[in-house]
């Protein structure tokens, strides 16, 4: 890429340097030192500009679209020369580099052109300038058609139509009129709306490219009406100077971005220095970048997730969106990211720099940010616990009533009937007897179940081990323990542990269609590490349904975290980090 931007300033120069020498000795061309002086400075300003920014943004095409405006331009300077056919190839193409403007004025800042109509405009630009006019040029006699006494005869002329060549001339000038009117519209719209950055790169040249459109738009009335030659030149020389100052405004606005950047990071640090109050910080950050929408948002490594100064959860911006993100690092650690104006792409050293001297503060402010994130959770999980803790004594009491209590009241009415045949009938009270009997057999081991479900009384007294051992005989699908802790742990990261692996087995068993399980937990990092998989169908998604959601909010209130692993048709894999000491 350097090399073709070099071949092409080297190309950029011996055009110049043609199209002096072509107008020099031109014995046509009016005022030879303006036109040369003017040729140069527009053409190797618009060809040095754009292989600059071309340079800086090979993916942006302002640049490309700069340079190519240069080259256009040294093309139309070809319609000074005195050898026929550079002259007509000039005259043909001399409006050319005004679709290369226009184009590039349009598909600043990000490179592109935005919308449809856009995109219609400038295609009709590039169809009127490079080819309507130039077929036009079969039919066009220079001297009756241009005026031009002097000037070389035209080698693509075929026959002579006066009619044609003015019928068509007025629609093109009154097609163009209509293109630069919507240019010029959409120009001050953008300055209007343009954000702080864009505003200080790009509205000296938006205000150039208004002043031009301004000048075309008179040119072009001109043209089409009887107005003296002499009224027209003026015009077209009074346009050049907007043209001729667009790359000098362009490389100057960058200039005074360097100066701007350079004193930045100084005051930044000095700002810094004063123990900046929480919401400072990014001010002083917006202050240095010059950006106001600037937006800090900071990295949670155990959550693995991004959050903003309040601790919500936040979504870095996708590419096209008008935002730009750098991550600040501190010892190959992320600690945030600053999120700022695309305008700003350009100036991405930059960023980092003052990313790098408040990379400290911004360590700070992440663990203020990480509290009020764990805060925030926590009062989640403490209502989302509260809600389902209250279903949970909702279902109790309809296991209760369902299941026990009928089973003990059709027991109690066993026993009165059974105690007036006792007498009587003493095989029919004996039959009442062992119905009863079996009725309170039942109801115990209802009891039972429930008196597990709530609490398991093997965990207290056996540990987590066998507290595993027993679900895992239990359960309707082969269970495999690939790795238990192998001692008693707090009795709050057995319970955690317990429930973690009982909801994922009766998950597997319900839903997963699986026909084999894997229980593995262990030890990393003060943290105790349940993980359950099996070969099911996956699709697990924690967020439908209590359970696993119930889970999560069980661990938050203990600062463990629960991931769902569950690519459909790959099985499901259910990790929980239990913090143990």
């Amino acid at each position: 890429m350097r090399r073709a931007l070099w071949c092409l300033a080297a190309a950029g120069f011996v055009f110049g340097v043609i199209d002096l020498a072509l107008i020099l000795t031109s014995e046509f061309a009016p005022d030879r030192e303006l036109s040369t002086a003017l040729g140069l400075l527009i053409g190797w300003g618009f060809v040095g500009a754009g292989l600059f920014a071309w340079a800086r943004r090979p993916d942006n095409r302002v640049g490309m679209l700069m340079t190519a405006t240069g080259f256009a331009w040294f093309l139309a300077g070809l319609s000074l020369s005195d050898i026929p056919l550079l002259f007509v190839i000039g005259a043909a193409f001399g409006s050319l580099y005004f679709a290369t403007a226009i184009h590039m004025l349009l598909a600043a800042p990000q490179g592109r052109l935005q919308s449809r109509s856009e995109k219609r405009i400038v295609g009709l630009g590039y169809v009127l300038t490079a080819l309507v006019v130039p077929v036009l040029f079969v039919f066009v006699d220079p001297e009756r058609d241009m005026e031009c006494v002097d000037c070389p005869e035209n080698v693509l002329y075929i026959a002579s139509s006066e009619t044609l060549v003015r019928v068509v001339s007025v629609a093109v000038n009154f097609v163009g009129l209509l293109l630069v009117v919507f240019v010029l519209v959409s120009l001050v719209l953008r300055l209007l709306r343009a954000s702080a950055p864009e505003r200080r790169l790009y509205a000296p040249v938006y205000a150039a490219g208004v002043a031009l459109m301004i000048t075309l738009i008179a040119i072009l009335v001109l043209q089409s009406t009887s107005v003296s030659n002499e009224a027209d030149g003026v015009v077209s020389t009074v346009a050049l100077v907007p043209l001729a100052l667009m790359p000098y405004l362009f490389l100057a606005s960058f200039v005074r971005a360097r100066m701007f950047q350079t004193g930045a990071v100084g005051e930044l640090i000095a700002r810094l220095g004063e123990a900046p109050h929480p919401g400072d910080l990014r001010d002083a950050l917006a202050q240095a970048l010059g950006d106001p929408s600037l937006e800090l948002v900071y990295w949670l490594p155990d959550d693995k997730r991004f959050v903003d100064a309040v601790g919500a959860p936040f979504d870095l911006p996708s590419d096209g969106s008008g935002r730009a993100v750098t991550k600040v690092e501190q010892e190959g650690e992320c600690v945030a990211a600053i999120v700022y104006d695309a305008m700003l792409r350009d100036a991405r050293d930059h960023v980092r720099a003052v990313g790098a001297a408040a990379a400290l503060a911004l360590k700070n402010e992440r663990l203020d940010a990480e509290l009020r994130a764990k805060v925030g959770e926590l009062r989640s999980s403490r209502q989302r616990m509260l809600s389902i803790g209250l279903e949970e004594r909702r279902r109790l009491e309809r296991d209760l009533h369902d299941g026990a209590q009928q089973r003990l009241v059709s027991m109690a009415l066993n026993l009165r009937v059974a105690r007036d045949k006792l007498r009587d009938e003493p095989d029919a009270a004996e039959g009442l007897l062992e119905g009863a009997s079996h009725e309170l057999d039942a109801a115990l081991a209802e009891l039972r179940e429930l008196a597990r479900g709530i609490h398991p009384a093997v965990l207290s007294d056996r540990g987590l081990d066998t507290a595993l051992e027993t679900l895992a005989s239990r359960a309707p699908v082969p269970v495999e323990l690939a790795a238990l802790p192998g001692e008693r742990l707090p009795e709050a990261v057995e319970l955690a542990a317990y429930y973690v692996v009982s909801e994922a087995l009766t998950n597997v068993a319900k839903y997963a269609d699986a026909s084999h399980a894997v229980v593995d937990i262990g030890r990393d990092n003060g943290r105790l590490v349940v993980a359950v998989s099996d070969d099911g169908v996956g699709g697990a998604d924690p967020e439908q349904g209590t359970g696993l959601r119930g889970l999560a909010d069980r661990l938050a209130v203990i600062e463990g975290r629960l991931e769902v692993d569950s690519e459909r048709g790959r099985g499901t894999k259910i990790t929980a980090r239990i913090p143990c000491g």
